[in-house]
């Protein structure tokens, strides 16, 4: 199967899984939330043992498609409908029986840092960093970063959340968050590498302990996702949301003090 966001292939227990557009960011938006949901239950179908999602292209993911929503009508509703498919995504990568693991590139950005987190092995380009970014569009936070917080930490996820910082592969790593970095070049190589090693282990003993493990860390996912969007669906109606979005789009400074809410 290959869709033209998308691509799948399926061999000896591996599901790849591309996002295609990584020069353009691979934005979240509809029909990246379709093509990638259609991709995650393929794996399902053919019973894979692991599911290796990575992108083509420079960048991992920018996270959701603000070229969009600026010039929706109807902002609150069709952020609500990107939210609620991507809230799928993550659901079906936590809840698979396979092991997910992602292979990261470039910038993993606003709903692209989740993502990563939602993925159970992470190999990173030394290049790599990841950042939320949300507050810089007058947006909160999304696509199950409040379950950073069991990785990072409650302040740590705070700082990321509230100030943008940046965090590199290597500091990434350090947190617990990214199990391997890899020199840009042997990106490839070295996650080929994890990939066989977790081919060559016990399928089932592997998704039972993924599932206990992951029941243990997260036991309502689909609470917080629940909480995160709401929160969203309320401030995509504000101010500083409208003040945010045309900033990015018309590529200038947010001013956010000048964006009232009455």
């Amino acid at each position: 199967m290959t869709e033209n966001l998308v691509s799948y292939r399926f061999e000896d227990g591996l599901a790849r899984i591309v996002m295609l557009r990584g020069d353009q960011g691979n934005p979240i938006n509809g029909a990246w939330n379709a093509a990638m949901l259609r991709a995650l239950r393929r794996a399902k179908n053919d019973r894979a043992r692991v599911i290796l999602l990575s992108a083509a292209g420079r960048f991992f993911c920018v996270g959701g498609d603000l070229t969009v929503l600026a010039a929706s009508e109807r902002l609150p509703d069709d952020l609500d409908d990107i939210a609620d498919a991507l809230h799928r995504v993550v659901s079906e990568i936590q809840r698979s029986d396979a092991i997910v693991v992602c292979s990261v590139q470039g910038v993993a950005a606003g709903a692209g840092f989740p993502l990563v987190a939602a993925a159970d092995l992470v190999v990173a380009a030394r290049s790599a960093s990841f950042t939320l970014g949300y507050s810089k569009v007058g947006l909160s936070v999304d696509g199950g970063t409040s379950l950073l917080v069991n990785t990072l930490g409650l302040h740590r996820v705070l700082r990321l959340a509230l100030l943008n910082e940046r965090v590199t592969a290597d500091e990434a790593a350090e947190l617990g968050l990214v199990a391997k970095v890899a020199a840009d070049a042997e990106l490839a190589a070295v996650t080929e590498e994890l990939v066989r090693t977790l081919l060559a282990g016990p399928a089932r003993a592997q998704a039972a302990t993924k599932a206990l493990i992951r029941q243990a860390a997260e036991a309502d996912i689909e609470a917080a996702l629940r909480r995160e969007a709401l929160a969203l669906r309320t401030q995509a109606q504000s101010a500083e949301a409208s003040e945010g979005t045309a900033a990015f789009v018309g590529k200038r400074r947010p001013r956010f003090g000048a964006a009232v809410d009455t």
